[in-house]
């Protein structure tokens, strides 16, 4: 069993007997409700067939669909996929979303294919999965390697599919099957941004209940993809001062606060961050100081924003960390040993499954548009993102108050009190 799954199961089992849930019911919230195994043969561009082998596995199913994204690489594995799809259970249960967990994932790596070869990949997966998936029964979405382009090539077979037997209308809702589609093929504005503006969401939520002033936090934000880079602009244009920002190859730090947009835009032209100092709209390193990703870690920040890989900050590092407020947009990027030690420093964990919820929320929000035949503006979907994510922190703010637990425990029995209450 891989250390993910081993934390997942074991974060459940210990807040199950926390809150005094029989064994039963917390076997049944350990074990999910379906692991589907299968071997695609898709033909390569030389004209032979390969093998590959793919997983959809289904956690929980209490509260909605299930729903999580497909991933595509080499290092996939049963064990990784159960620990993602039960961790889903748990995500979409404290974003307050009527949806369970689920999670995909082929073995290969798609850097190694043509875009045929992709393509081909794909369809096949969906004709494997067809049975199994719908708008009303599980929900795929992008994830690590896949993207909105991928999602309409399975969209595009899924119809194939069904388009015999379905009426137009029912094929129609069949576009709320996948979720971070391109726009104009049914996906929703605000998708791209939508980890990062939720994560900034909470973060202000947080500050609001310790009666800090936004303006006055320094923060770190460790990794510069997608999420960091939106959860980064967005604290930003949202008053934090962003004084340290790394990629994979290393980072900046300096007093001043950082310009995201232009970081971005040298980062592009330099294929790091490393070089990139940009204050006021002007790039000068001689201003700055280049780091390594441990050294931005160990910053005398207020706002530490791990947001790229797990078990960054662990047993070697933990007692070198001086941030008091850590917001976990990676997943799992605390380890176990480190979160104990942390907490018990006074150190405020906002864990993953909230932190990084608002991706997720933002699928419902693309899912509830196409089953309701809706297309919403990005302000709109903005706005209702900063609420879901509000009301989710509000109500795990309230738990962890009245229990004197961590943040994580709050929202493990957040999630876990709504999944039993509606147990079939």
């Amino acid at each position: 069993m891989n250390d993910m799954l081993k934390t997942a199961q074991n974060t459940i089992i210990k807040t199950g007997k926390a809150m005094g849930l029989a064994q039963d019911v917390i076997d049944r919230l350990v074990q999910p409700d379906g692991i589907h195994e299968f071997t695609l043969q898709v033909k390569m561009d030389n004209g032979k067939n390969k093998l590959f082998t793919a997983f959809r596995i289904q956690h929980n199913d209490n509260l909605g669909p299930y729903k999580g994204g497909i991933r595509f690489h080499p290092n996939v594995s049963r064990d990784e996929v159960q620990a993602l799809a039960t961790l889903m259970s748990i995500k979409c249960a404290v974003a307050g979303l009527p949806y369970g967990g689920g999670k995909g994932g082929i073995i290969f790596n798609p850097k190694e294919m043509s875009e045929g070869e992709l393509e081909r990949i794909s369809k096949e997966y969906v004709r494997a999965i067809a049975s199994i998936i719908g708008p009303t029964k599980d929900v795929p979405a992008p994830d690590v390697n896949t993207n909105g382009q991928i999602m309409k090539w399975m969209l595009d077979e899924l119809i194939k599919i069904n388009k015999k037997q379905l009426k137009k209308a029912d094929l129609e809702k069949l576009k709320a099957t996948f979720t971070g589609k391109p726009v104009k093929f049914g996906g929703t504005l605000g998708r791209t941004e939508a980890t990062g503006r939720g994560g900034v969401a909470i973060t202000e939520a947080l500050l609001s209940k310790l009666k800090k002033e936004k303006s006055e936090m320094k923060v770190a934000v460790q990794g510069f993809g997608n999420v960091g880079y939106y959860f980064a602009k967005i604290a930003s244009d949202r008053g934090m001062k962003i004084v340290a920002v790394s990629d994979s190859k290393g980072g900046v730090t300096g007093e001043k606060s950082l310009d995201i947009e232009k970081i971005m835009n040298c980062k592009k032209e330099k294929g790091e961050v490393a070089g990139c100092y940009c204050v006021g709209g002007v790039c000068d390193i001689q201003q700055g100081k280049k780091i390594t990703n441990g050294e931005l870690l160990e910053l005398p920040v207020d706002i530490l924003v791990p947001a790229a890989l797990e078990n960054v900050i662990n047993k070697e590092n933990m007692h070198k960390i001086q941030a008091r407020i850590i917001i976990e947009m990676a997943n799992g990027p605390v380890s176990e040993e480190a979160y104990d030690y942390l907490t018990k420093k006074g150190v405020l964990i906002v864990p993953d499954v909230l932190a990084n919820s608002g991706g997720v929320a933002v699928s419902y929000l693309e899912w509830f548009q196409n089953m309701k035949g809706q297309v919403w503006s990005e302000e709109k979907v903005n706005k209702k993102l900063f609420g879901m994510m509000s009301d989710a922190f509000e109500e795990i703010w309230q738990t962890y108050t009245k229990e004197k637990s961590s943040l994580k425990q709050a929202a493990f029995e957040t999630a876990i009190r709504r999944i039993i209450r509606k147990a079939k």
